[in-house]
């Protein structure tokens, strides 16, 4: 039994029972907003639609106004097994406009007063079982492929879904400083993050650092940029129907800043793993390395990986846009024109700030990860005689 119980395997395992604790902590404690529901005497529930009535449709061109009238099944709530009219409503938009089939099934939300049904709203399409099904062949390939190591990934990944939704987007919401709690909940991300890789160890303590130290400068380099391409936070998608919310005394400014780094540091965790690892391999099979020749391999890895993972944030960011960049093709815009847009201009700042947090992450790192991780010093009269 002792043998199992050596530092090297409760420094491993260590951060598998912390992120099993926070995740059932954050299971359990309420958002405080569960009780803020749009519709007050309504009860969500799904429906399985047995018959549609398109009559109240009108096209017009590529537009459909109107309404669409369904005989639904209810399934689930107080009103389970109940045959009712359901009203899908069309605005004329094809990004938000849905059309329902006999045989579909949707979300519903129905209204009622007295036990007695007043009226039932359409609002989607019911996508659950899809989303549970394309999850759990995630999670089932990533555990077939990686082992133990696809298990702490899961881990990770759920750890932090739960910390976005249960803590950071509550906290944003009662007006806490963005900065300050998109830093906090970065930190915490990226040392369990790190942590289920390497343990609690040397290894995760320079990757930690050298992250963070890229992730403060997207943070500082954020916040100035934003200032000077004069970049109001409601350029975010959604951010306005935030404050017509009654939520109006919220910075979106500081939450679009906080987004910035926010959304590079998942390149910059990955980069900074990479380097760590890498220098630690190199300290494995030469014991006798000097710190800062550790250091030199690690910048060396660090240069051969930033040349793809800058494209990386690239391209995922400009994937979401591409229907923008064929609208402005398609019109003819002018280059100058298309960059002076404000929307185009924060997508800049995403891009180009998170890639100065994945430039700088590689020297933070060789660096953290060189000092920790080398077992002697070298005089600089002993690198200089070697090199």
């Amino acid at each position: 039994m002792k043998t199992l119980l050596t530092p090297e395997r409760i420094r491993y395992n260590a951060p598998v029972l912390v992120c099993l604790a926070l995740i059932a902590v954050l299971l359990a404690i309420p958002t405080g907003y569960e009780g803020a529901m749009q519709y007050q005497e309504a009860e969500p529930c799904t429906a399985l639609v047995q018959d549609v009535d398109n009559s109240a449709i009108v096209d017009t061109g590529l537009v459909r106004a109107g309404e669409q009238l369904c005989t639904l099944v209810l399934q689930g709530g107080k009103f389970d097994g109940q045959t009712v009219t359901g009203v899908n409503m069309l605005n004329g938009s094809l990004e938000q406009d849905k059309l329902f089939e006999p045989g579909d099934r949707a979300m519903v939300v129905v209204s009622h007063a007295d036990g007695v049904i007043t009226n039932v709203t359409m609002t989607d399409h019911y996508r659950l079982h899809w989303e549970a099904l394309v999850a759990a062949g995630f999670v089932v390939l990533l555990v077939l492929f990686a082992g133990r190591t696809g298990v702490r990934a899961v881990l990770s990944f759920a750890l932090t879904i739960l910390t976005l939704w249960k803590l950071l987007v509550p906290l944003y919401l009662r007006g806490c400083n963005p900065i300050w709690m998109g830093l906090a909940t970065t930190l915490l991300l990226t040392a369990m993050i790190i942590g289920l890789v390497y343990g609690f160890d040397r290894r995760c303590l320079s990757a930690v650092s050298g992250a963070f130290l890229g992730i403060l400068v997207t943070c500082v380099l954020g916040m100035i940029f934003t200032d000077l391409f004069k970049i109001h936070g409601a350029v975010m998608a959604y951010s306005e129907s935030l404050l017509y919310a009654g939520y109006q005394h919220l910075s979106l400014t500081q939450i679009f800043m906080a987004s910035v780094f926010l959304g590079s540091s998942g390149a910059v965790i990955d980069l900074s793993v990479d380097i760590t690892s890498a220098v630690k391999e190199v300290v494995d099979k030469r014991p006798d390395i000097g710190r800062w020749e550790a250091v030199r391999s690690g910048l060396n890895v660090g240069r051969a990986a930033m040349g793809t993972m800058t494209t990386t944030l690239l391209l995922a960011y400009s994937g979401g846009y591409i229907a923008l960049l064929m609208v402005f093709m398609a019109q003819g815009t002018p280059l100058y024109n298309i960059l002076n847009y404000k929307y185009v201009a924060a997508e800049l700042i995403h891009t180009i700030i998170g890639s100065f947090g994945l430039v700088t992450v590689a020297p933070f790192t060789a660096l953290t990860a060189g000092t920790l991780l080398t077992r002697s010093r070298k005089s600089g009269a002993q690198l200089q005689s070697k090199i």
